[in-house]
């Protein structure tokens, strides 16, 4: 008995030595993953997405009822009508409503002028008249006194009343020229013309369709002043509105030319904040050139707005700069350092982001042997893949370490870090380890 539990005794104690062993940095072979720091150019930019729209568009209605008729001639070719596409001129017709009631009602105008002219004559004739009257009346009363003043005052208040009767008839007369220049503007309206120089983007009535004038003009005809140049209406986040500012240079491609890259300018910002599910939205408006005539409006358009630009700086992927080594995998000479940046960044994040505890500093590393070895650097702007880099001792073509594997796959996972992919299904993150070997 005392000699097989002295065996047991020494069989726990090789497998607890061989445990920790297996488990210490010297019982285990270690390989870092490492990627190369190049010098290039990098933009920061702010992504959205937009709408192509016409700078300017104009809604032609009508003014009066009537039926549609016709459409004007194309002016490419006056056998066609106008349609969907036409360039127009000024003053170009685009439709004739029917103008049967209107032109009676020009004619009943007219007519009705014609008889207040009459009018306005027979009362001048009659104040003419009594103006004669009145003379004659007054020298004879005044001369020999023939006529008694009775009839004097008579002859007086027929010429008044013959005065305020031509007033009548002249008042009349401007009332209905006023109808007659109403019925003939009436009877213009029935003609609908391009009221700028442009392209028709939209015809909205077709022949016979009756048009119903109301307190909201309807809309016949939308005309696009000019498309050589355009406008992108791109909805930015809250968060990046900041960033945007008028002249900023933007960079824009469509799906009609997905291997073509357009360029614009910022031209306005808008104030009017939308907000759909909680997430608040400006609307910016983008200056486009659209001299070639390749872009159509109400394409869309995804963006990106150049916030900043960095020419001929060190580059290094987003995760360098994230990745963390454990603690024994640091040379020794760094460690108590590394555990005083590890102890700052933990206040830190108890803390939370508006306390004043100092931020922990932005670490790469670089492997040396079985360890790697801390590069203190002052991270630059980024455009969500690669970030500029500042700092001693780092230069192109330097290998920084961006996970570990060991030899022995049977523990990897404990060593790799942890990456994050979109889950297309649910639309939710999805952690899982990155591969098992280094590519």
């Amino acid at each position: 008995m005392k000699k097989l539990l002295f065996l047991l005794i020494v069989v726990w104690a090789g497998g607890a030595a061989g445990v920790w062993y297996y488990n210490s940095p010297q019982g285990r072979s270690v390989r870092f993953r490492t990627v190369t720091v190049r010098q290039g150019d990098l933009r920061a930019t702010v992504s959205a997405t937009g709408t192509i729209e016409p700078e300017e568009v104009v809604d032609v209605g009508a003014q009066v009822v009537g039926a549609i008729v016709k459409f004007g001639a194309d002016p490419r070719d006056p056998s066609k009508p106008i349609s969907y596409g036409t360039p127009v001129d000024k003053g170009t017709v685009l439709a004739q409503l029917d103008d049967a009631l209107f032109a009676a009602k020009r004619d009943q105008a007219e007519a009705n002028l014609v008889r207040a002219e009459a009018n306005v004559d027979q009362a001048r004739s009659k104040l003419d008249q009594t103006k004669r009257e009145l003379d004659r009346g007054k020298k004879l009363h005044d001369r020999s006194g023939a006529i008694a003043q009775q009839e004097l005052d008579l002859t007086q208040s027929n010429y008044d009343v013959a005065k305020a009767a031509l007033a009548v008839a002249e008042g009349d007369r401007n009332v209905t020229r006023a109808n007659l220049d109403e019925a003939r503007a009436n009877l213009g309206y029935t003609t609908i013309r391009s009221p700028v120089k442009g392209v028709i983007v939209d015809r909205r009535v077709n022949i016979g369709q009756t048009v119903v004038a109301s307190l909201n003009a309807p809309s016949l005809f939308l005309i696009a002043k000019d498309l050589s140049k355009l406008e992108i209406w791109a909805s930015v986040n809250e968060n990046d509105i900041g960033s945007i500012h008028v002249g900023q240079t933007v960079r824009f491609t469509v799906g009609a030319y997905p291997h073509k890259t357009f360029e614009g300018k910022v031209a306005q910002i808008r104030l009017n904040a939308s907000m759909v599910q909680n997430v608040v939205t400006y609307t910016v408006a983008v200056a486009v050139d659209n001299a070639s005539g390749k872009l159509m409006p109400y394409l869309t358009a995804r963006l990106e707005f150049e916030v900043e630009a960095r020419h001929g700086v060190l580059l290094v992927p987003r995760s360098a700069l994230r990745w963390q080594p454990k603690l024994e995998h640091v040379t020794p000479e760094a460690r108590a350092a590394y555990s005083e940046i590890l102890l700052a960044r933990s206040r830190r994040d108890e803390a939370g982001p508006s306390s004043a505890a100092p931020e922990a500093k932005t670490l790469l590393w670089s492997a040396s042997g079985d360890f790697v070895r801390p590069l203190h650097v002052e991270a630059g702007i980024s455009d969500g893949v690669l970030t500029e880099v500042r700092g001693d001792g780092l230069q192109d073509g330097a290998e920084v370490v961006v996970g570990v594997e060991r030899t022995d796959d049977s523990d990897i996972a404990a060593f790799l870090p942890h990456t994050h992919t979109a889950d297309k299904s649910s639309g939710k993150d999805k952690e899982k380890d990155e591969p098992k070997r280094a590519p």
